[in-house]
């Protein structure tokens, strides 16, 4: 019905008939001319409708935004002067000697170009939402991905290998989801939040080299980067030491970086220990767009009258940090208090904070409540430490290691996104020599053992602030 998509009119089709298929975008009537916006999958093009195709033109006056048209003409230049840079079929337009409508449109319950729509009445009507440019683009930015991935995994000698979706429950992160099976009354069936059992079972069977795109189910609480079911590209291997694997994903991330978006990334990537990590930013993902770290200020607030710092500073398990906003002296106090409400979230009893107005004149050049609290040799300590100037806010977390990682960390990503910090570079990283956990049953905790335990690899987009991961572990020999 189509001898080609829309998004694909070009100058190099100039004087060429074609035939396209699509939905109406827009619709424009200048003066007896008729203008028609076809859109797909691939993008939009202008067609032009005139009186001398009474047909055509008769057709066209009945056409309305969202009707599905068959269309036939001539691919010509636009008029010097209405071309549209912003399009790839910018420089063209198709002149119709042929119109036919295959399907009309009633009055659509939101326009496809309305920000502003609400997501329940986007996802009530989720065909229309599909329409939208925006959600093309990412449908098709995941094929594109995973068209690389594969082939990429192929070339490499993994096997594609499918695993069970109906299984037995396996002890693993969250609750399963159950199936109840109707031949076996009162059994259930388990969804896998991830093939790891089959995993295990194909690396002991001699297929050295697995891979997975696996749908996973979870049925836990939703976070910024989990839903009750997404997709993961799953891996497994035999025979191959830590470098060799992270080698091969390193290359695989890059090499679907240039494929799919032009995009080179650094050769090798950076490598972070943990350590380092959870001390500068809180969080064993840090994101490295965002030009904020933490400062360690325990061993000054061990001494102080302030009991909050003191406590902390003093407890083997707890830890006082500061975050340096620059120029943060100008946000407002009904955001500060948005943001103690904030970490309050991840357990923090309060968001402490220094406005620092002039560096040079003491503690009279420091605007808070807890100025009062703390020494003058503190207080200087602090900004030298922090590298404060003048118009800058220091926040400060005080309590257990998590809390004050888990809450400095997250605000560090909320400051950085509301005041407008973040870059737009990609950065990746490789977090490197976790540490292994035991548990302590006696005192009803896990105790970190230092053992290397390698680094997941975070990549964070600049657009969508889509995550990555890749992990690896020794032993990597299944016996």
């Amino acid at each position: 019905m189509r001898s080609h998509y829309c998004g694909q009119v070009t100058e190099a089709l100039l004087d060429q008939d074609v035939t396209l298929c699509g939905w109406v975008h827009r619709r424009r009537d200048h003066g007896g001319v008729i203008f028609i916006d076809l859109r797909d999958r691939e993008g939009l093009v202008q067609a032009v409708i005139d009186p001398d195709m009474p047909e055509a033109f008769a057709s066209a006056e009945r056409v309305r935004n969202e009707y599905v048209l068959q269309l036939i003409g001539r691919v010509r230049r636009r008029p010097e002067g209405t071309q549209n840079p912003n399009l790839a079929t910018g420089a063209v337009e198709v002149l119709v000697h042929h119109l036919v409508i295959l399907n009309r449109s009633e009055p659509l319950p939101f326009q496809l170009d309305d920000e502003d729509t609400s997501e329940e009445v986007r996802l009530r009507y989720r065909y229309l939402d599909l329409r939208r440019p925006v959600m093309q683009e990412r449908l098709q930015l995941r094929t594109r991905v995973i068209s690389t991935l594969r082939r990429f995994l192929d070339q490499q000698g993994f096997m594609d290998i499918e695993t069970p979706m109906l299984t037995k429950a396996t002890p693993e992160g969250a609750r399963d989801y159950l199936v109840p099976s109707r031949t076996h009354p009162g059994s259930f069936f388990a969804l896998p939040q991830s093939p790891q059992l089959f995993k295990q079972l194909l690396m002991m069977a001699g297929m050295d080299r697995y891979y997975q795109v696996a749908r996973c189910f979870r049925d836990e609480d939703l976070r910024a980067d989990r839903q009750p079911e997404f997709t993961q590209l799953d891996i497994e291997t035999s025979f191959m030491d830590e470098q060799a694997i992270t080698d091969l994903m390193e290359e695989m991330i890059r090499q679907m970086f240039k494929e799919v978006l032009d995009v080179e990334l650094p050769n090798p990537f950076p490598r972070m220990p943990y350590e380092t990590a959870m001390q500068r930013y809180g969080s064993d993902k840090p994101d490295l767009r965002i030009p904020l770290e933490l400062t360690e200020l325990s061993d000054l607030m061990e001494g102080v009258d302030f009991k909050v710092f003191a406590e902390a500073a003093q407890d083997p398990r707890g830890r006082v940090a500061a975050l340096r906003v620059p120029d943060g002296g100008k946000i407002p106090r009904r955001e500060i208090d948005g943001y103690t409400e904030f970490v309050g979230r991840y357990g923090a009893k309060g968001l402490a904070y220094i406005k620092v107005n002039d560096t040079t004149a003491g503690r009279n050049g420091l605007q808070s409540p807890i100025v009062k609290f703390l020494p003058d040799e503190v207080l200087a300590k602090i900004l030298t430490r922090t590298g404060a100037e003048n118009g800058d806010l220091i926040f400060f977390g005080a309590g257990s290691t998590k809390v004050v990682n888990d809450a400095l960390g997250a605000l560090r990503l909320r400051v950085g996104l509301h005041q407008g910090l973040m870059n737009s570079e990609w950065a990746p990283l490789w977090v490197v020599n976790f540490p292994m956990f035991e548990w302590d049953a006696q005192e009803q905790r896990w105790n970190a053992l230092h053992h290397p335990f390698t680094a997941p690899a975070w990549m964070i987009s600049p657009k969508c602030g889509l995550i990555l991961s890749v992990a690896c572990r020794e032993p990597m020999t299944w016996c």
